[in-house]
């Protein structure tokens, strides 16, 4: 291999770069682990010589030389709930006496999302914390040893000690349970991009409360979180008499509801309607929308809350059990 010296200071990654392994290998390396093969050991060590690495000057920042900077990573969108938990966790990391330096990449891209990491790094912050809406990017952050504590805040059926989460599944399901108490028995599911976590986790709890009624399940209707795709999708969606819509945000649910006014279809005489999110927006309306409400300041709180655990009290991190939704009912469902 040839000789490889960076103007700025290597780290994990250059040396997997160098060593044609992953992070994760060098990482098992640093730690003596026995499960790798020698040739890749020798491989790793022959990288970590020539980089002159210095094997997580960040986990030793810890005890003698911590900047009391948290990197947060949040996705590049204008959505209601990554911007409200990004305020409260800024407002959080302010009252424990942390600096956040915040950093937009593009959500739906591990790659990005792993180079903002790595620049992160490379200013020696004490904590990593993303907000994580794309499955491909929860994947990623899965996989990352940093020698600093990271959390992601992330929709997912799989618990984990670094992530953080509201339960979606169980406020999916919330929405579909009221929609059939209502006597629904056609609930259309408009749901968000294939890959957004969120959209994930409510799409399984439409199914599964439909499944556990007996009730039919069609395909879900994608759209793209925006009012503009609920509305297209409300120019054209099929209307029978009980027909109940939960849409999977409220923004696609206010776009669906000034498709059916144009149409003559009102809310909720022809169409009840359930949103998610509960935005400051649903509750003025007309009608005013009943939907699922997040706490997301809590969730942002939160998340600070495991940054201390692992940097102050040195605690082993632990999975945390989702935190509640609230069904809020207005006035855009009714009585079959």
């Amino acid at each position: 291999m040839a000789e490889t010296r960076p103007e700025r200071a290597p780290n994990i990654f250059d040396v997997a770069r160098l060593a044609g392994v992953s992070h994760q290998t060098v990482s098992r390396v640093l730690n003596r682990s026995p499960n790798v093969r020698a040739a890749t050991r020798e491989r790793v060590e022959r990288a970590i010589a020539q980089l002159r690495y210095s094997p997580s000057p960040q986990a030793r920042s810890l005890v003698t030389r911590r900047t009391r900077t948290i990197g947060l990573i949040a996705p590049s969108v204008a959505d209601h709930g990554p911007n409200v938990i990004a305020m409260h966790f800024n407002i959080a990391a302010r009252v424990a006496r942390y600096r956040v330096d915040t950093v937009s990449t593009a959500g739906d891209d591990p790659a990005s999302v792993k180079s903002t990491v790595e620049a992160l790094l490379r200013e020696r912050v004490d904590g990593i914390v993303l907000i994580v809406i794309d499955s491909g990017v929860l994947e990623m952050v899965r996989g990352l040893e940093l020698g600093v504590p990271v959390i992601a805040s992330a929709s997912t059926q799989r618990r984990s000690p670094i992530v953080v989460s509201i339960d979606q599944y169980r406020g999916a399901r919330s929405a579909v349970r009221h929609l059939a108490e209502q006597g629904h028995d056609r609930i259309v599911h408009l749901a968000g991009p294939p890959r957004a976590t969120d959209s994930i986790e409510r799409v399984r709890g439409w199914r599964d409360e439909l499944a556990e009624r007996t009730l039919s399940i069609s395909e879900p209707i994608v759209g793209d979180w925006t009012a503009r795709s609920g509305y297209l999708i409300g120019k054209e969606m099929e209307v029978e008499p009980g027909t109940a819509v939960f849409a999977s945000n409220d923004l696609m649910a206010m776009g669906l509801m000034a498709a059916l006014r144009e149409r003559g279809l009102s809310v909720p005489g022809d169409v009840s309607l359930v949103g998610f999110d509960d935005v400051p927006e649903a509750a003025y309306l007309y009608p005013p929308l009943t939907t699922v409400r997040q706490d997301f300041a809590a969730l942002g709180e939160l998340m600070m809350q495991k940054v201390l655990l692992a940097l102050e009290e040195d605690e082993p991190a632990t999975p945390d059990t989702p935190l509640p939704t609230r069904l809020v009912v207005r006035e855009s469902t009714r009585q079959r």
